[in-house]
């Protein structure tokens, strides 16, 4: 009998969606790391005897009955959910899961206060964190969270039963994992790729000496507003704007064709696979970078990537340690993926504990299951990497001009019809019969 799966997911992990429409579906929930997260907990969890439902994100309090008729357990894989910005949201998905009869299994979710773990910062979220954690633990055993700042916030709320999982990311390749620097020294003409949080504005220096001094730097996006000017350009408030961060299409990086934004997990993993070092402020873009076997450094800047860092003994500094002339070759020569590599059975270990401590198996320990996703994955035609507007080929502007026209044309439609449903039907008529003559002529 086959076990029926909701797991709150943008999207299902062989889905295909050109960028332009994950940009106007916002496919990536913001962020394309959400994807990484959420699709690596899909083939953990994708055994032969598993159906898994992506939610799309959607909160319906309506769907209750529906999700207790045609699921048996709800897994939702999380990120930096305890915030300030965020609550509203988990409060509507508290609602939803006290309508829910099946088990609820929450997949690693963080706390977002900064690198300190500011108590009084998350004061404002107790009491709706206190009725979302209460919910889940009425349909569930314990809680997965990310890291150990969570943990502590959970318990100074009266929760024990709390599991410190960290994410579901890093167990893509199962226990497998192997980080090694492939050559002693990182030198300039390298290639090296950058993330960046557009809010960490104390990274303007760092991309300014390191676009000055690697000609092969590579700046990869996460946010949906970068994908968006990748696309279409600046919006019209913002042209001719300038930063030293790359918020604009004026700057540097964009104007020489050193941008590259994935939709997919797995384009941005093959992509970085062929890089020598990865390293800034993104969690998920130095987790997809280890998976990638290319080493990864992270600046942490809040206490959502300082607790995973730490769980998962990702090289890293604390923003406010990341000095203005920072330089890449030193990061990569005080990188040590030691306890990383070495720790990683064990944490691995931790997660299939959880996992079967309620009641779900895992794609690993089910014959070829693992296997047969992955296989499934390099089958599957994923969008290459979107570039800046102004470096792309002929070709590639050809098919963004028909795919703008397409949706130009959906959308007259679209109009079309509402104007026409508003009309009376005595002028309906008259339009129709005026239609029929002039095709009998």
């Amino acid at each position: 009998m086959h076990q029926r799966i909701l797991m709150r997911a943008k999207k299902g992990p062989l889905a295909v969606n050109s960028p332009e429409e994950t940009f106007e579906r916002n496919l990536i929930g913001q962020n394309s790391g959400n994807l990484v997260f959420s699709h690596a907990a899909h083939k953990l969890l994708q055994t032969s005897t598993v159906q898994i439902t992506p939610t799309g994100f959607t909160v319906d309090l309506r769907d209750a009955d529906r999700i207790n008729d045609e699921f048996d357990v709800f897994v939702v894989p999380l990120a930096n959910a305890f915030r300030r910005s965020y609550t509203h949201r988990v409060a509507l998905m508290t609602r939803l899961i006290e309508r829910l009869k099946i088990p609820v299994v929450v997949l690693g979710v963080g706390a977002q206060t900064n690198i300190h773990g500011d108590r009084e910062y998350l004061r404002p979220l107790d009491d709706v964190v206190k009725r979302f954690v209460r919910a889940v633990l009425d349909r569930s055993h314990t809680i997965g969270v990310r890291g150990e700042i969570t943990a502590d916030y959970l318990k100074a709320l009266g929760f024990s039963a709390v599991d410190v999982i960290g994410c579901p990311s890093m167990f893509l390749h199962g226990h497998d994992l192997q980080v090694e620097k492939r050559k002693p020294a990182l030198e300039p003409d390298d290639r090296i790729a950058m993330t960046i949080s557009p809010y960490v504005t104390s990274m303007a220096s760092v991309v300014t000496n390191h676009h000055r001094n690697y000609p092969n730097l590579r700046y990869i996006p996460q946010d949906l507003k970068t994908l968006g000017l990748l696309l279409y350009g600046d919006v019209p408030s913002d042209r001719d704007k300038t930063s030293p961060i790359p918020i604009y299409t004026s700057h540097s990086l964009f104007v020489e064709d050193k941008v590259r934004m994935f939709v997919d997990p797995w384009t941005w993993m093959d992509y970085l696979s062929g890089f020598d070092f990865n390293f800034g402020t993104r969690i998920h873009g130095t987790i997809t970078s280890l998976l990638a076997g290319t080493p990864g450094y992270l600046f942490a800047h809040d206490s959502r990537t300082l607790e995973l860092a730490r769980y998962f003994d990702i090289p890293h500094r604390i923003m406010p340690d990341v000095p203005a002339d920072i330089d890449a070759a030193d990061l990569y020569q005080e990188a040590d993926y030691t306890a990383l590599n070495k720790g990683h059975k064990a944490r691995y270990e931790t997660m299939l504990s959880f996992l079967d401590k309620h009641d779900l198996g895992h794609s690993f320990a089910d014959g070829d299951s693992a296997t047969h996703f992955d296989e499934k994955v390099r089958a599957t035609p994923f969008p290459p990497a979107v570039r800046p507007a102004a470096a792309m080929t002929g070709e590639e502007l050809l098919d963004r001009m028909h795919w703008l026209r397409d949706q130009n044309e959906g959308l007259r439609r679209k109009v079309r019809a509402q104007q026409e449903a508003k009309l009376p039907a005595r002028v309906k008529r008259a339009v129709g019969g005026r239609v029929r003559r002039l095709l009998s002529r």
